[in-house]
């Protein structure tokens, strides 16, 4: 046999207690709230080092599982947001050279169904949040980083109006990466924000008849226009999205 084998490595002991531990929450053993030992009663748990117990739980803390509460010495269970998960999906995305004309294809997939679904199931408590993001942008007349800020935000509103859980996470890494890309366009482009605003005015419309047709059509045209945009700005849609982690 001419090739070498490599040679057979054991997981490092670290990430072994962090899968131990990420298994008993994604089981539902130990439960959103739950306050785990002290890292001196974990190590004799797992029969480890307390220092090999102290790196799998920043793992867990990196990751969005793990919070220690003000006031607190011991870690608790909590359940990542939609945010933290879509963080990693994002700067996967932007690592594979992800683009402009990327981004805009998959919101042309995803958001006119989620302001259908929206339509069907928003709540009164729903219709006010979407109301009070589109203020928010509308009244934004200066700042591009808040003005793209507040688009993102209208497109989650729209998303936790679905009730669909699956669809407000699949929408959230996107969104991360619209932002970059309208912050290089929203300046340039001088009817960019009243196209913006008109198209969120007619969606929160639909929205609040209930018009889910209607809803799905003026998304249709919302995010048609990002692409229109970028092109009356004079920016290739193949460029590159460089995402930016949001301030936390």
């Amino acid at each position: 046999m001419s090739a070498e084998l490599a040679p057979i490595r054991s997981k490092p002991a670290y990430r072994r207690v962090a899968d131990a531990l990420r298994d008993r929450i994604l089981d539902r053993t130990l439960r959103e709230g739950d306050r785990l030992p002290p890292e001196t009663e974990l190590a004799r748990q797992f029969d480890v080092h307390r220092s090999t117990v102290r790196e799998a739980l920043r793992e867990l803390q990196s990751s969005g599982l793990l919070i220690r509460r003000p006031g607190s010495k011991r870690l608790a269970v909590t359940r990542p947001t939609p945010g933290i998960i879509a963080q990693g999906i994002s700067r996967a995305l932007a690592m594979h050279e992800t683009t402009y004309l990327d981004v805009w294809e998959a919101l042309t997939v995803l958001e006119p169904p989620i302001a259908e679904s929206a339509a069907r199931r928003r709540t009164r408590a729903n219709l006010e949040r979407i109301a009070a993001a589109a203020q928010r942008f509308a009244a934004e007349n200066a700042d591009a980083d808040l003005a793209v800020h507040h688009v993102a935000a209208f497109f989650r509103t729209i998303g936790e109006a679905t009730r669909n859980r699956v669809l407000m996470l699949a929408q959230e890494p996107l969104l991360q990466l619209l932002e970059p890309s309208l912050r290089a366009m929203i300046n340039r482009v001088p009817q960019a924000r009243a196209r913006i605003a008109t198209a969120q005015r007619r969606i929160r419309e639909a929205l609040e008849r209930g018009d889910a047709a209607e809803a799905r059509a003026w998304m249709i045209r919302h995010v048609r226009d990002f692409r229109r945009g970028h092109e009356l700005a004079g920016l290739v849609t193949t460029h590159r999205v460089h995402f930016r982690r949001a301030a936390e």
